[in-house]
């Protein structure tokens, strides 16, 4: 089994910064991509940025220039660096990855986080 747990959410206020983390743990042979989704009240779930093992990034247009996805693939863990939060950025931020438990499964498995709370407000 594996657990993500995510960290780092708050109440910040606009054009202010926070960095929020997922780490992984449990049965874990290889992780492949990383995410970040969101989810803001009465919306859905919505993709915000993906990295692959070996570091390469993509993020979402609405955070493209703000927000920043990395990983340090010895912990387990991928972060996301947001600057310049603004309002509508307020949303539950949810971690999500494509986990290998076992070496000689042909493909991975998708596990979530609990997601972690995220208010811009002043």
């Amino acid at each position: 089994q594996v657990q993500l747990v995510e960290s780092g959410g708050g109440l910040v206020q606009p054009g202010g910064s926070l960095r929020l983390s997922c780490a992984a743990s449990g049965s874990i042979f290889a992780i492949y991509f990383m995410r970040w989704y969101r989810q803001a009240p009465g919306q859905q779930r919505e993709w915000v940025a993906i990295i692959t093992s070996g570091g390469v990034t993509k993020h979402a247009d609405s955070v493209n220039g703000r927000f920043i996805i990395s990983r340090d693939n010895a912990k387990n863990t991928t972060y996301l660096h947001m600057n310049n939060l603004k309002p509508e950025d307020t949303a539950v931020y949810y971690c999500n990855a494509d986990v290998v438990t076992e070496p000689w499964r042909r493909s991975p498995d998708e596990y979530w986080g609990q997601g972690t709370q995220v208010t811009v407000s002043s």
